[in-house]
C-alpha cells in the first residue's frame, strides 16, 4: 500500500494475523511493515498510517542520515580503507607506486569491483543450491542507495562497496537478493525465507544501516 503525506510517498507492506491492534515497524533498511488484525479494512490501516506519517518520515530520515558518506578519504597519507570488515593502509590493498590521488582512487575502486565480483560469485553458489534458484545474470555495480537488487527477469546486481563489509554481511545481501527470485516483494513469506537461511539477518541489516556510510572510497 501507499499514502501521500506532505509531498512524500510512504510505501508499506501489510501483514494480517492474530494480533489485537495495528502496529507499525520500520526496520534498519527503511522497510515499513504494518501488522493488523485479520479482516481489518484498508481504510482503517491507511488512517493509522496517516496518523503516524510524521513519525514515519522522521524515522526514515534518521536511517538515511546514518548512511551518509563521512569525511573525505586520505589517499596520499596514512588513511585507512575497509576490506571485508577490517581496515588496511592503501598500500596493503593496491600497488601505490608513484600514482597521484586520482589514479589511486581509480585503482582502489577497480580493486573493490574485482574483489566484490570474485567474492559474490564464490559465495552465491551454495545459497543458490539451498534456495534452488539461479539468477540469469550477476553484475557488480556502483550505487549510492542500494546494496543489491533483483529484477523481474532474474538479473541480480550487487554494490561494489560490499567488498568493504564483513563476509557474513555480504552473505546476507546475497541471500536477500536470491530470495527475491522467489518473492519479489518484502512480505512475510520473503522474510521467513531469508530467515530460514540466515536466522540473524536483522543483525546484518543493523550493520549496514549503522556503518554503511563509512563503506566508501
Amino acid at each position: 500500500m501507499k499514502i501521500e503525506f506532505e509531498n512524500h510517498s510512504i510505501d508499506f507492506n501489510v501483514q494480517y494475523g492474530h494480533t489485537k491492534k495495528i502496529s507499525i515497524r520500520i526496520d534498519s533498511a527503511g522497510f515499513i511493515t504494518v501488522k493488523a488484525p485479520n479482516h481489518t479494512s484498508k481504510e482503517t490501516i491507511i488512517g493509522v498510517v496517516e496518523h503516524h506519517a510524521k513519525w514515519i518520515l522522521d524515522k526514515k530520515s534518521s536511517i538515511a542520515e546514518a548512511r551518509q558518506v563521512p569525511k573525505q578519504r586520505e589517499y596520499l597519507g596514512e588513511g585507512k580503507f575497509l576490506y571485508l570488515g577490517k581496515e588496511y593502509f592503501l598500500h596493503e590493498l593496491i600497488e601505490t607506486g608513484d600514482l597521484n590521488e586520482e589514479q589511486l582512487k581509480k585503482s582502489l575502486k577497480k580493486f573493490y569491483f574485482s574483489s566484490c565480483e570474485k567474492i559474490v560469485r564464490e559465495r552465491i553458489v551454495s545459497y543458490q543450491n539451498q534456495l534452488r534458484v539461479k539468477p540469469k545474470t550477476i553484475e557488480i555495480v556502483e550505487s549510492k542507495t542500494k546494496w543489491g537488487s533483483c529484477s523481474s527477469d532474474k538479473k541480480v546486481t550487487f554494490n561494489y562497496r560490499l567488498a568493504m563489509a564483513p563476509i557474513e554481511v555480504i552473505d546476507y545481501v546475497i541471500i536477500h537478493e536470491l530470495c527475491h527470485l522467489i518473492h519479489m516483494n518484502h512480505d512475510r513469506s520473503f522474510w521467513r525465507r531469508v530467515g530460514s537461511i540466515m536466522p540473524d539477518y536483522k543483525e546484518k541489516q543493523e550493520f549496514l544501516a549503522r556503518y554503511g556510510g563509512f563503506m566508501t572510497c
